[in-house]
């Protein structure tokens, strides 16, 4: 059984930000000051290997205490907020692209795996999320007998 991350608005979220680029390259916005707070939803790319998943996110700039990753009927969440950085005194903003505000991604989890086991590791911005497959779910090799 693969795994299916669920993103419900997704498709219409990408609609809508490439709506905005076209606007923003035909019309030209030359001053941005408002933080950009749309929603958004951290890059994830989900790996497979004959032992386990790898999911990982790209979290740059965020601590550990920014997000949080939890599994709860089969459904593996990651959640978290990423602050709008306040210029300092005397500083204004000339262009906003950085987004800010909540996310969360989900993903369906086989039955196939050790929930137990799951472990994640965050470095250099980059979350690593690695979930076991359960021994049933692993490939096995046959041996065929020859009469």
């Amino acid at each position: 059984m693969e795994m299916v991350r669920w993103e419900p608005f997704e498709s219409l979220n990408r609609i809508q930000s490439r709506i905005n680029d076209l606007f923003d390259e035909t019309f030209g916005r030359p001053r941005l000051t408002q933080p950009a707070t749309n929603l958004w939803y951290p890059a994830v790319d989900i790996l497979e290997s004959k032992d386990a998943y790898l999911i990982r996110a790209e979290l740059p700039g965020m601590k550990k205490d920014d997000f949080n990753v939890e599994i709860k009927d089969g459904t593996l969440t990651l959640s978290g907020e990423r602050k709008f950085e306040e210029p300092a005194n005397g500083v204004e903003y000339h262009r906003v692209e950085r987004v800010s505000g909540r996310f969360t991604r989900s993903f369906y989890l086989p039955q196939t795996v050790k929930q137990d086991g799951i472990k994640a590791v965050y470095r250099d911005g980059i979350l690593e999320i690695h979930v076991p497959k359960a021994d049933e779910a692993r490939p096995r090799q046959i041996s065929v007998s020859v009469n």
